[in-house]
């Protein structure tokens, strides 16, 4: 097993972590991507999260980095779990050679953080709070080799190029940069040729297969659309779920009504506390609860294995944030099932979804479905709209929308 890591250049304390974390050979875009970053390449990856990417850009940190010397890398990520997420991993990696590794991000004390970055030999944060501590002289670059810009293009979505920019021109010159993301825009390009010396174009093939995701929506009324999720959910045979909603407000409310009709759920977003968000996603790796409802922002960069099915609860905006949805799951050759509960609201967005001609995505006939219960939980900040109370006036009646099952063309023009 560990043969095929040792043929790309690793050695032996890697190899033994590698063995001891049960890999059993190197991903598409680690076998790209390790001897180029040994070699001191700069590199621009495109690769999803879930392909590997953290041990593609980690090996080489791992393996050039010397405890005691201050802190030789440095990766940026654009959310906090992720940040975890990968320090997490790069300290199971790295523990044969001892190297300390930090996570720095917002929602948390700057103490244990300052503390912490003292013995660091590696660091992984959010752009804001590395330029807090950079700010307040607690974070010294000067000994970085290597910086790795991890889902560059989020950081970018979130609105954090200028924060990068100022990390970047904070790093030593003389230095590896590895940037990877999931689609390469004119503004990574733009980044690319700005702070990279010749960067190698390092590409792998989707991790979702394709041929093992099935994809459907249901043109539902807006009065329906709980009652038909509730109705889904309570089919489904087991694996873990991921309902995509579009604010934190309907996150809360999908999440407290599943558990209202006895689905075992939960919510994650930006509203909560770390703490409260670190604790969720250890119930949903742990598969206490099998439903996790979330905002794009909170699920970015997750790398959760064996999701069966996402749910597109409210649509998303473009064909862009469609596809990172539905990449959690047809992993590693495992099938996986995307649905869509189109309303009349997500007409819209589901339009511009379907620009992107390489989505197959089939109608399915709305099953009969009994009104799930519901209750109106108080929030700050104001009632739940009409919608998500689906307080729409009388029950489902039969009424069908769009096409059939059988590939049934959906009328955006309803509206």
């Amino acid at each position: 097993m560990t043969d095929e890591f040792k043929a790309l250049g690793l050695s032996e304390p890697l190899l033994k972590a590698i063995h001891e974390l049960h890999f059993k050979e190197p991903s598409d875009i680690q076998r790209q991507t390790i001897p180029l970053a040994l070699a001191g390449k700069d590199i621009m990856g495109g690769s999803a999260t879930g392909s590997g990417k953290t041990l593609a850009f980690g090996a080489s940190i791992i393996e050039k980095a010397e405890k005691g010397k201050g802190v030789q890398a440095l990766i940026l990520t654009p959310t906090r779990e992720l940040a975890e997420q990968v320090s997490q991993s790069l300290a199971h990696f790295s523990k044969f050679k001892n190297l300390h590794v930090t996570s720095v991000y917002g929602g948390v004390g700057m103490g244990p953080q300052v503390d912490s970055l003292q013995r660091s030999e590696i660091v992984v944060g959010t752009p804001g709070r590395i330029l807090d501590h950079l700010r307040r002289g607690t974070l010294n670059l000067s000994n970085v080799k290597t910086l790795v810009l991890d889902e560059a293009d989020r950081m970018l979505d979130m609105g954090f190029v200028e924060d990068v920019e100022t990390i970047i021109k904070a790093a030593p010159q003389e230095r590896q940069t590895l940037l990877f993301s999931a689609t390469i825009s004119q503004d990574i390009m733009h980044i690319a040729k700005r702070h990279m010396k010749n960067p190698v174009e390092v590409s792998v093939e989707s991790y979702v297969d394709a041929s093992k995701l099935e994809q459907i929506y249901y043109d539902v009324p807006n009065n329906v659309k709980f009652s038909l999720l509730v109705h889904l959910l309570k089919g489904e045979k087991g694996g873990l779920v991921m309902v995509f909603c579009n604010t934190r407000t309907n996150t809360d409310f999908v999440a407290r009504n599943l558990k209202y009709s006895n689905i075992h759920a939960l919510a994650i977003h930006g509203g909560l506390t770390q703490q409260k968000r670190n604790a969720i996603l250890e119930q949903f790796h742990a598969q206490e609860v099998y439903v996790l409802v979330c905002t794009d922002v909170a699920a970015r960069g997750l790398d959760i294995p064996d999701v069966s099915h996402v749910y597109n609860y409210d649509l998303p905006k473009n064909s862009k944030e469609y596809i990172h949805r539905i990449g959690r799951t047809a992993r590693a050759g495992k099938e996986g099932k995307a649905i869509s509960l189109v309303s009349q609201r997500d007409y819209e967005n589901f339009r511009h979804v379907l620009e992107d001609s390489s989505l197959k995505i089939k109608a399915e006939d709305l099953p009969q479905v009994e009104r799930a219960p519901m209750k109106i939980f108080e929030r700050s900040g104001g009632r739940y709209d009409r919608d998500e109370r689906e307080g729409g006036r009388g029950g489902y009646g039969g009424r069908r929308f769009g096409g059939g099952g059988g590939g049934g063309r959906y009328r955006g023009s309803r509206r």
